[in-house]
């Protein structure tokens, strides 16, 4: 893609936050092919277009990823080079989140049923989940992190197999999570216009922020482990790629691969006690 061209792995590294606005033009994008071109499938369709935009920069960072762990001999300092990566990526699934969000408020509900019709229906399965009585219940916690471990398993395998494959499962969660924000957002300020009548500026932020807030908790931390462990497969595939695997510094990658995986987990169990403990406590 063009605009991906004026922003390689190296640059997005050193200003991670740009990615924000590329995740969004993607989206944006995305939104209107889809609608345009694949009505029928909409919802489906600017998934596949956000993962198709985003692959380039995608694969290209993998590549450099392996690289690194070629040159650089401290686990410690490869692990760090990775989260130069691990940030912008976040800022790319926030921008993809932030415009699905916009989209979802902005566009009337005809074309919204159409443009995010899977994604309601993961949304309602998910809250089917969750509802009721869970502040002590450990076995929604662990039936949450058994899922969430199912799509990091995904997005390790996917990564592997097609070297940059994870981007499509983290591109699925990011307009899921955007659907969410956006329906939360929605149904408060008609709450809100309901009750009070004039829907003052100040009411409308607060709302925004609660729908970010809902979903970030837990979503953040989640989302970080599925990056962890698509890059984590990424580097895998690169270094098979590359017959790396006959060298002496293989062992090196297994162990920084290793890391990685322990690392997604551990932000896996995270993100499920904050889904179970925390996020029911305060909405």
């Amino acid at each position: 893609m063009v605009v991906e061209a004026l922003l390689y792995p190296i640059k997005a590294e050193k200003r991670p936050w740009e990615m924000f606005f590329l995740g969004f033009l993607y989206t944006s994008i995305g939104v209107f092919i889809s609608l345009w071109i694949f009505a029928d499938q909409a919802s489906l369709i600017m998934v596949f277009m956000i993962t198709m935009a985003a692959l380039p920069i995608f694969y290209n960072t993998m590549k450099l990823e392996e690289s690194k762990d070629m040159i650089i001999g401290h686990e410690s300092a490869i692990l760090r080079e990775h989260n130069k990566a691990i940030a912008f990526f976040m800022y790319l699934f926030i921008g993809i989140t932030v415009a699905c969000a916009v989209w979802y408020v902005i566009l009337p509900n005809s074309t919204i049923n159409i443009l995010f019709d899977k994604q309601t229906g993961t949304i309602q399965t998910i809250n089917n989940q969750v509802s009721g009585n869970v502040i002590h219940n450990l076995n929604i916690f662990w039936k949450i992190f058994l899922n969430n471990f199912k799509v990091l398993a995904f997005s390790i395998l996917f990564a592997l197999i097609y070297g940059a494959g994870a981007i499509f499962i983290l591109a699925w969660n990011a307009t899921v999570i955007g659907a969410a924000i956006g329906n939360f957002i929605r149904a408060n300020v008609s709450s809100y216009t309901s009750s009070l009548g004039l829907f003052e500026a100040g009411n409308y932020f607060h709302v925004v922020s609660l729908g970010m807030l809902k979903y970030s908790i837990h979503g953040l931390p989640e989302i970080a482990a599925y990056f962890y462990g698509g890059l984590a497969g990424g580097i895998l595939s690169v270094a098979l790629i590359r017959k790396h695997f006959r060298t002496e510094k293989f062992s090196k990658i297994m162990v920084d691969f290793s890391e990685l995986v322990l690392i997604s987990i551990g932000f896996l169990i995270a993100a499920a006690f904050l889904e179970v403990y925390v996020t029911p406590v305060l909405f």
